[in-house]
């Protein structure tokens, strides 16, 4: 044949030919590198001459084969690069030239390969050039595409030089070694599937070149490669192609989503890796790229639609009687009968290893995989009933996560069991985790399946729910911020999805509240759990959460306050019934008969120290507003002796130590707080001056400045409301403990103290035996003529008041005090006004 193509073309043209020929070619022999290179210079030069659309490739088929090959064959061997690469330019230039280029392939694949494949992996390719490396591969990629199917023979020389050729330094020579490997599957599909595996252990060790280029390429090959060879070797790349969906570069990534999608599309075997290969698609349905995220959602569609149509005889009754979405389905469009199927189908080949890798160590990892699971769930619809247990598991696991990624997709994926799955079952489940061990997660998967149930079929529950919140296990196992921020999303969720509904469980539901917000104070958390008050009390149709208190004051004070006897400063329940009783506002005077036997209690003097500080100080808060709080019904004056008797008296009663000092300072704070308001009668107030007079008195020598301070205020307004009724002994008892009070390091005491003596004498004045008090006014008048000397101006002029109020009972005694130690002072200014002041009231009267 080759004889016959030679006659066929014209004489003239092949004659002139293999003379130019037989004069250059010997020129490629000759040992001087210079004169080889002229050699192949001039013919590369008649080459491109006579290369024309008129040339006849069947004319230069002969000389072709016959003379140039071989030559140029030996050629790329030769020691001058430059040689070399002449060599492989003429190779290139006659392949694309001649009649029939496969006739060249049993001698050109073999020089190809020896100069591409490296004898001993440790030592470098007899090509060392890198760009001539490039060009042997170009040149073989040209050879691969010419010779088609003619390259089946010569596969293994091929397949060789292709792996080590994609494991090159040079990252150029890898990327066209990635496009000839495709080229080869695609020209050979019938017989490359034999030599394909061996290509993919040089193409995984390329899947992760530094230049995305390269990755991308290396995909795409790997991706024809595997189209056309052996479907096992699906195994052996799946992994790394996980990897490759996290790379930063859209391109890679988006490479992975065409190629996966092919494979479900059009690979041969493709029904036994459809378990392995959906995860990888569906992952791409939350990348960052927009653009992926909708080649994704395209070739999954078509992917659904194929396999429907494929098997449309089992699918008859399914498209026939197809089930309508759920009222509450949280998209627009629905995912076609095809995809859900095929999720439903491999679910449980897919669910295990997104629960391994959902608590894997990397994050990323977790973060697909957390991102993943709601895609499937959506697709799989009611159909994930049985899977539930283990999905349960897996997010309680996942949601206590330090990644937002992971906890936000882990409650989207809660929030999708909500919507598709019965209330009945998903809560049994969750329920039976929280009396188990409740924890964050838990609450944070209870809240998002509330979310997504409809109003109705969570309605039977509501109280089931709420139940289990209240109970101690659940809202009083963590003081956590985190755990208190899911109980109380749970209580918002309800109140949001349930609404009115709410009115049946909303005494549950107020203790719930009450406790996040005792546990967490004055902080943010424990504003929206106030935040969340008012709107169960909008929904319940009251005007705000006061009115709430007033509601379940009764009954929600009852559960508090049944284990007081127990309590301690650490004791939840305190914390409770501090919370309730500050904020209830005048709904506390409509609880007393529970909130005041509670105080007792919990005010003896045997019962924890900081129980008693903190609740002195909420009593105290109570009483300086009384007609807003505890007195709002007008009942405290009931409980008066109570008070006074067991909780004020006992812990005013002296007790060494520094704890007991700091007790008897909220006591008589409480008990300022009582006397100094309006709550009180000026009867009750002396009432409780009998009662309390010498414990006050006592205080008075206490080492805390705040103790004496309000002490000596409680003796000017026991004073001040006594009136006429004066015992004589009582009486006479109070002002040597106030003018003890005059030395005092503080001058806040001591002017406190001027107060008090000053109504003492005005008290004297009112009552009508004076004189029985003459042998005591005079013993005051000479304590206080000594402090008009004192340093401090004020002191001195609240002194002389008391003096000049004094001196109405005993004027003549008074001057004759003062004439006896005027001398004695440093400045008789004080004392001649006091004198001037008897003299001018004298003449008055």
């Amino acid at each position: 044949m080759a004889a016959e193509a030679e006659r066929a073309a014209g004489p003239s043209e092949l004659v002139e030919l293999s003379r130019v020929l037989g004069r250059l070619l010997p020129g490629l022999e000759t040992d001087s590198k210079l004169g080889r290179r002229r050699a192949l210079e001039a013919l590369q030069h008649v080459m491109e001459e006579t290369a024309g659309p008129s040339a006849d490739p069947a004319a230069f088929q002969g000389p072709w084969a016959r003379l140039l090959l071989p030559r140029l064959l030996r050629l790329l061997a030769d020691p001058a690069e430059g040689c070399r690469a002449q060599a492989v330019h003429l190779l290139d230039l006659g392949l694309r030239r001649a009649a029939r280029p496969c006739d060249a392939l049993p001698r050109l694949l073999p020089a190809l390969t020896a100069r591409l494949t490296r004898p001993d992996p440790a030592r470098p390719p007899p090509e060392a050039c890198e760009e001539l490396r490039l060009a042997l591969v170009q040149l073989l990629g040209l050879t691969v595409s010419l010779g088609g199917a003619a390259l089946a023979p010569h596969l293994d020389d091929v397949v060789r030089a292709l792996r080590d050729a994609l494991l090159d330094p040079f990252a150029a020579v890898r990327r066209e070694s990635c496009e000839c490997a495709a080229a080869l599957a695609r020209a050979t599909p019938d017989h490359f599937h034999m030599q394909s595996e061996s290509l993919i252990s040089p193409l995984m060790h390329t899947i992760s070149h530094q230049h995305w280029k390269v990755r991308v390429a290396v995909i795409e090959a790997t991706g024809t490669v595997i189209q056309f060879g052996n479907g096992k070797s699906v195994d052996d790349v799946l992994s790394h192609f996980a990897q490759r969906l996290f790379d930063d570069v859209s391109q890679v990534r988006q490479a992975v989503t065409s190629v996966v999608g092919g494979w479900l599309l059009d690979l041969r075997d493709r029904y036994s890796f459809f378990h392995k290969l959906i995860p990888l698609l569906l992952s791409s349905f939350n990348d960052e790229m927009p653009e992926i995220r909708q080649l994704a959602a395209s070739l999954w569609e078509k992917v659904g639609l194929q396999w429907q149509e494929e098997n449309e005889a089992d699918l008859k009754d399914k498209l026939d009687f197809a089930s309508p979405p759920p009222p509450h389905y949280p998209q627009e469009s629905r995912p076609v009968l095809g995809c859900r199927e095929l999720v439903f189908r491999n679910l449980s080949k897919i669910l295990p290893a997104i629960c391994h890798d959902i608590t894997d160590w990397v994050v990323g990892t977790r973060v697909k995989s957390a991102q993943l699971l709601p895609v499937l769930l959506l697709h799989a619809e009611d159909h994930i009933t049985q899977h539930l247990e283990i999905i349960l598991r897996t997010l309680q696991r996942a949601c206590a996560d330090e990644e937002v990624a992971v906890v936000s997709s882990c409650a989207r994926s809660a929030e999708l069991i909500g919507i598709f799955i019965s209330p009945e079952v998903s809560l049994k489940l969750i329920i039976s985790m929280l009396k188990k061990a409740p924890s964050s997660s838990s609450l944070l998967i209870l809240a998002s399946v509330i979310r997504g149930c409809p109003r109705d079929a969570l309605q039977p529950h509501l109280m089931a729910i709420t139940t289990e919140l209240v109970q101690a296990h659940v809202c009083q196992a963590s003081e956590n911020d985190l755990y208190l921020e899911h109980l109380l999303l749970c209580v918002q969720t309800l109140v949001s999805v349930c609404q009115e509904d709410c009115s049946v469980a909303s005494l549950q539901l107020m203790e719930v509240l009450v406790t996040i917000m005792a546990l967490s104070g004055a902080t943010a958390l424990g504003d929206k759990a106030q935040e969340t008050m008012e709107s169960l009390a909008l929904v319940e149709n009251v005007p705000g959460s006061q009115d709430l208190y007033h509601k379940h004051m009764g009954p929600l004070l009852e559960r508090l306050t049944a284990s007081h006897c127990d309590w301690t400063a650490h004791s939840v329940e305190l914390l409770q019934f501090c919370e309730v009783i500050t904020r209830s506002g005048p709904a506390v005077g409509e609880a007393l008969q529970h909130v005041v036997p509670t105080l007792r209690a919990c005010l003896q003097t045997t019962r924890d120290p900081r129980m008693c500080l903190k609740l002195f100080s909420i009593l105290s808060s109570l009483l300086l507003r009384p007609k807003d709080t505890i007195d709002s019904q007008g009942q405290f004056c009931v409980y008066l002796d109570s008070v006074v008797k067991d909780i004020l008296m006992p812990n005013l009663q002296w007790r060494a130590g520094k704890t007991a000092a700091a007790i008897r300072t909220a006591a008589v704070s409480c008990l300022w707080a009582l006397t100094s308001g309006d709550i009180l009668s000026a009867k009750q107030v002396h009432d409780v001056q009998d009662a309390l007079l010498p414990q006050v008195l006592a205080t008075l020598e206490e080492d805390m400045q705040t103790t004496r301070l309000i002490s000596c205020r409680i003796i000017n307004i026991f004073l001040k409301t006594s009136g006429d009724v004066v015992d004589p002994d009582k009486f006479l008892k109070i002002y040597p403990e106030l003018l003890k009070r005059l030395d005092d390091v503080s001058n806040d005491v001591r002017m406190a103290a001027t107060s008090a003596l000053l109504t003492w004498l005005r008290c004297i004045q009112s009552t009508g035996g004076k004189s029985y008090y003459q042998s005591s006014i005079q013993y005051l008048y000479r304590e206080l003529l000594l402090h008009l000397d004192d340093p401090e101006s004020a002191i001195q002029d609240a002194v002389l008041e008391v003096l000049k109020e004094g001196s109405v009972l005993f004027p003549d005694l008074l001057v004759r005090e003062t004439e006896a130690v005027i001398h004695k002072h440093r400045s008789t200014t004080y004392c001649d006004q006091l004198l001037q002041h008897v003299q001018a009231t004298a003449a008055a009267q």
